[in-house]
């Protein structure tokens, strides 16, 4: 039988819960589709960084390079550690340390969901540069405490950086509806953002069959509340991409509808999926939580890991959940808590014994 060795960071707040809840529904999905699951779970989080001063030990990475994947829950809790610190000493670290350059999110509907739009016949697939831009902590700050202080952050644009993630943004669009939309702000950021544009217009000419369409970030974020079925796949960079995936995951339902994948395509390391909600430490223990997010990265790895079979059964059970929105939590309409909507979406499950596919994270 199958094997796969799981890392689990699940952080603080709400990210417990969701892991919690999701992994009956994974090993369920599992064991029907001839895999097991070996788990790890790293207490790594806010609590751990004000005990010991680090977020994840010196030798966290090398820790976490031995399993196959990472399933995260949620990191920060601000009321006690500041934000750039939880995130610098643990997610972004992970992401670059194993080189995961793509951000993946998809964004769509679940049936008997309803999202704030009129619109509801959409999917979009947004792709994230995961590693450097905007997010590649360059910078510093002087005369800290005086009126002369100055503080610098520098954006780092590489060709082999912007090149390859968009490619991953082209392959992926040959793949579901052959349309690409890039997303810059090359009309006010004449440096980073025309040389964007520029690496996009010299790729485009490998994949003639993918429509291209150039946006400036602040049009494309209209177009997503506007005409979200306009748009397949959707490339930006780490902060742009950061910024309009939280549109795409509120027009979908929600954060708790929200998955990711943070990915090397080229293998050899874990890749890392995690919900895109926070911690949310105000209803932190009520089993309030939406754990379809973290379900859904659930799936996301399993389809990664070659596990087609696995993901598409838990995706149908997640939709047959969704349906009846009484199943779900009060934030979505429901009367659920967090423990019961992972039950009732595990009791869904159907045991199809699918043949093994390719890796792939295409969702």
């Amino acid at each position: 039988m199958r094997s796969y060795d799981i890392a689990l960071i699940p952080g603080d707040g709400i990210g417990k819960e969701v892991v919690e809840a999701a992994m009956p529904v994974l090993r369920k999905a599992a064991g029907q589709n001839g895999f097991t699951l070996k788990e790890t779970v790293y207490p790594w989080s806010c609590n751990g960084y004000l005990e010991t001063g680090r977020m994840m030990p010196e030798d966290g990475v090398e820790q976490l390079r031995r399993h196959d994947s990472i399933l995260l829950g949620a990191v920060g809790w601000p009321d006690r550690v500041p934000d750039s610190v939880s995130l610098h000493g643990l997610l972004l670290p992970i992401r670059k340390a194993f080189d995961l350059y793509v951000n993946m999110r998809p964004h769509r509907l679940l049936p008997g969901v309803t999202g704030p739009l009129r619109a509801t016949d959409f999917d979009i697939l947004c792709i994230r540069e995961n590693t450097e831009g905007e997010y590649s902590g360059a910078g510093g700050r002087v005369h800290v405490g005086t009126p002369a202080e100055v503080a610098v952050e520098t954006s780092i644009f590489t060709r082999r950086g912007v090149e390859r993630v968009l490619r991953y943004g082209f392959e992926q669009a040959r793949r579901r509806r052959g349309k690409l939309a890039s997303v810059t702000k090359s009309n006010a950021q004449k440096h980073s953002m025309v040389f964007w544009d520029e690496v996009t217009e010299a790729l485009s000419a490998e994949y003639p069959d993918v429509e291209v369409t150039r946006y400036h970030v602040d049009a494309i974020a209209a177009r997503m509340i506007t005409h979200p079925g306009s748009l397949d796949v959707v490339v930006a960079s780490n902060l742009f991409g950061d910024i309009l995936t939280d549109i795409g995951a509120a027009i979908q339902g929600g954060l708790g509808f929200a998955a990711s994948a943070n990915v090397n395509p080229s293998g050899g390391v874990p890749s890392m999926f995690e919900p895109v909600h926070g911690s949310a430490p105000d209803i932190a223990g009520r089993g309030l939580s939406n754990p379809i997010a973290t379900i859904w990265s659930g799936a996301l790895m399993f389809e990664h890991l070659g596990e087609a079979a696995a993901a598409k059964a838990i995706m149908a059970a997640v939709e047959t959940v969704a349906g009846a929105p009484e199943r779900l939590t009060p934030d979505c309409g429901g009367s659920a808590n967090t423990q019961e909507v992972a039950e009732a979406i595990a009791s869904e499950l159907q045991g199809c014994q699918g043949t093994r596919a390719g890796p792939s994270v295409h969702a």
